[in-house]
């Protein structure tokens, strides 16, 4: 690969501001035409490529001192000799690269798995879903093609920004080669809810939320989407979030709302563009006289034209006053006709548009003016000026930039908008009539208010809303991409900042070694052994013992494991090493060779009032479990559903604090466990008694949740403090895994063994 290392790179990772951006998108933003020795390249008008220019053509405020690269399929090119003439007539457009994929590979891929699978998935439309395995597999192909094609033109200082559903897999595929690279990930259509999503096998699924948990920003159209994604991340990955910030393997991910906008002040400046005034003068001409209603829409089930087509003859029908006087001009743009069940869709379109100009036109009018046929911007414009309604109401979509379009056209604000509450615009939009596109009634009666309103009415309601949509233009849906981007950028760095660094690492080893006498602390869960679904099957392996064997042989040293665990699992595990034992969190304490000494307890009045509450609880959440101890009780759910976990999880915290059980008792939350203990009963309490003990050791305590931040604050302030995982800590420093802890463990024995 030219111009960039795979391998990860801290001076990449920084690099700032990005130098060029790389943007990915199933297609690229032109059409490569082919004739008789010749090929010419033509833009495509709509959609992706218009929104992603606009915001190219305004700079962004990113700096970038490289123009950027376009990364996409071109169309079909059979051969080396078709692609070599792609690629010279793609070589007349800066900035574009092709990804050339076989036809068959393309038409499984695309037609397959991304329009019959996905589309149909995310829209809500289950019953629609094909789930061929066949397609999938060509959709991981085709998506590796992409990161190959992605990692040919790769150079330092890039920012690759990918593009909706057909590439979900990509951002996790770069990530894997190119580990520091920055990448946002943008969903154009809407995200399916939990129970839709899991219509698709569990591995399918998985694979593509954990595909896109490789950008470092993942941006949505509405906060619902938001809302859709990370329940969906939290119950088939597992993950967590906060305030949509996911901690992953030593890297953050930040999911958000961007909507997408338009170019306002473009489509604002057309009204005086001499050719949009030619087309308008021609519209007004041929429908003189009368109130447009205007719908346009790409041939897709999603898009509700059969409903409009519906309401509009119901409204003529209830109507007879409007006859004459109200015509639809119904745009209907071509789509995968190569598709039966589209070319089924457009032949049910043009019989209601037939029945309905049958039944009610005559010489003088056609209620139904109907063009299947994609137009060009200047014609598009001057219907937008000359419609006295929009009517723009699909079933369901991601944001629908038509609406905007026709609004930031509109300078007159004289028009009325009727807009599906199952479009993403609408969450911007709420000064537009909204309608459930489902109901051919509300549409009918949405049409005759949208059809009568005042002129004052919908002059305030139009200036609302084009208010809007200026300040969220395009360039600022872009924009803020770019920023939240660096942001997860910079809480990476911060992360990663925490990491203990080699240099670190190698003066604690050195120290341990120096060292007159030892203290190492360590938790047992999550520290030394990874957690398990069920709590019993986290029994110490033979490498664990023999590492701590070998600590505890270590003269002047004492190795304390400070637990959670009961007095009697802890002694049937780890009873015959030399160690020293703390159990309960505190509650229950046995140096090596002794006995057991306790704390007092919960009080049994208590006691019974909490495992019946924690009991309730657990009946209701599969996978969930009572822990009784002899100090204290937890309530474990790491074998339950992780969304529903967490959901009674708090909801049980929240009981618990309204049984009123007094300052002498605790509710604590570790990971994916509820506990209640004696509030003077914790770890610090015992990290207190063994520092005590060991004044003028080096002190060494790993842990890894929020009850093992009582043992770091509680430990001096030169105490070498780590804490297992991701996340904030008053531990100085942080290890990635169980196994980072074991290594340097080893290396602490091994130094001391040499020492000896």
């Amino acid at each position: 690969m030219p111009g960039i290392s795979t391998r990860p790179s801290v001076a990449f990772a920084q690099a700032r501001p990005f130098r060029r951006l790389v943007i990915v998108s199933h297609r690229l933003p032109v059409v490569v035409e082919t004739g008789e020795g010749h090929s010419h390249v033509r833009r495509t008008v709509g959609g992706l490529a218009s929104g992603v220019e606009a915001f190219l053509r305004a700079g962004a405020g990113m700096g970038p001192s490289r123009p950027p690269v376009w990364v996409g399929w071109p169309g079909h090119a059979s051969g080396a000799q078709a692609e070599a003439g792609v690629r010279k007539a793609l070589a007349t457009v800066e900035g574009l690269s092709p990804v050339f994929l076989g036809a068959a590979l393309h038409t499984r891929f695309y037609d397959g798995f991304s329009n019959r699978t996905l589309w149909p998935l995310c829209h809500t439309f289950p019953s629609k879903v094909d789930l061929e395995q066949d397609a999938w597999e060509a959709y991981r192909s085709a998506n590796v093609a992409f990161r190959d094609a992605v990692l040919s033109v790769l150079e330092e200082g890039d920012l690759v920004w990918v593009h909706d559903y057909q590439l979900m897999l990509l951002p996790a595929l770069l990530r894997e080669r190119v580990p520091d690279l920055p990448i946002a990930y943008f969903h154009h259509i809407p995200f399916p809810a939990l129970d839709v999503l899991r219509v698709l096998p569990d591995p399918w699924a998985r694979a593509l939320l954990t595909g896109m948990l490789g950008a470092d920003v993942i941006g949505l159209q509405t906060h619902d989407d938001v809302r859709k994604i990370l329940r969906g991340f939290e119950h088939l990955l597992g993950v967590d979030s906060q305030a949509g910030a996911i901690t992953r393997d030593d890297r953050v991910t930040l999911v958000d709302t961007f909507p997408i906008g338009v170019d306002f002040a473009q489509w604002d400046a057309r009204v005086d563009d001499p050719q949009v005034q030619a087309e308008l003068r021609l519209a007004s001409v041929s429908l003189k006289g009368r109130q447009v209603v205007l719908s346009v829409d790409r041939l897709d089930y999603t898009k509700g034209i059969l409903n409009r087509l519906l309401a509009f003859e119901a409204f003529l029908e209830r109507r007879p006053e409007w006859r004459r006087r109200a015509t639809l001009v119904a745009i209907v743009v071509p789509s995968r006709a190569g598709v039966e069940a589209y070319r089924s869709m457009r032949t049910q379109i043009e019989e209601v548009v037939g029945r309905v100009n049958g039944r009610y036109g005559d010489l003088a009018w056609t209620p139904v003016l109907y063009q299947y046929k994609a137009l060009d911007v200047p014609a598009l414009s001057a219907l937008y000026l000359r419609a006295d309604v929009a009517l723009v109401t699909p079933l369901r979509d991601g944001m629908n930039l038509v609406a905007k379009e026709f609004l930031a056209t509109r300078r007159d604000c004289t028009a009325s908008l009727v807009l599906s509450d199952m479009a993403g615009a609408a969450r911007e939009l709420g000064e537009a009539i909204l309608v459930n596109p489902f109901h051919v009634d509300g549409l009918t009666e949405a049409l005759g208010q949208a059809l009568e309103m005042p002129e004052q009415e919908r002059r305030r309601r139009c200036e609302h809303m084009r208010a809007r949509i200026k300040r969220y233009d395009v360039v600022r849906w872009g924009t803020e991409q770019v920023e939240r981007l660096r942001e997860a950028r910079e809480r990476t760095e911060a992360l990663r900042a925490r990491r203990l660094p080699l240099r670190e690492r190698a003066r604690m080893v050195q120290a341990w070694r120096d060292a007159t006498s030892r203290l190492l602390m360590l938790d047992y869960d999550g520290t030394l052994v990874p957690f398990e679904p069920d709590p019993s099957a986290a029994a110490p392996d033979a490498e664990l013992l023999g590492l701590l064997a070998r600590l505890a042989d270590v003269p002047a040293t004492r190795v304390v494991v400070v637990s959670g665990r009961d007095a009697a699992t802890m002694e049937t595990w780890l009873g015959g090493l030399g160690v020293q034992l703390v159990a309960e969190h505190g509650a229950r304490v046995r140096e090596a060779g002794s006995a057991w000494s306790t704390s007092p307890g919960l009080p049994g009045s208590v006691r019974h009032r909490v495992i019946d509450l924690m009991q309730v609880f657990a009946d209701r959440l599969p996978g969930a479990l009572v822990e009784v101890k002899d100090q204290s009780l937890a309530w474990h759910w790491r074998a339950s559903d992780p969304g529903d976990g967490s959901t009674r999880a708090r909801e049980l915290v929240g009981a618990l604090g309204a049984l009123g059980m007094g300052p002498s008792v605790h509710v604590v939350t570790g990971k994916k466990v509820v506990e209640v203990r004696e509030a003077a009963a914790h770890k610090g309490t015992a990290a207190r008694r063994w520092a005590a003990m060991s004044q003028g050791a080096i002190i060494v305590a790993a842990g890894d949740d929020e009850t093992d931040e009582d043992l770091f604050a509680a430990l001096p302030p030169d105490a070498w403090t780590l804490r297992v995982g991701s996340g904030g800590s008053r531990a100085r420093f942080n290890l990635s895994n169980v196994q980072d802890l074991r290594d340097l463990l080893s290396d602490l024995a091994s130094t001391s063994e040499a020492g000896a």
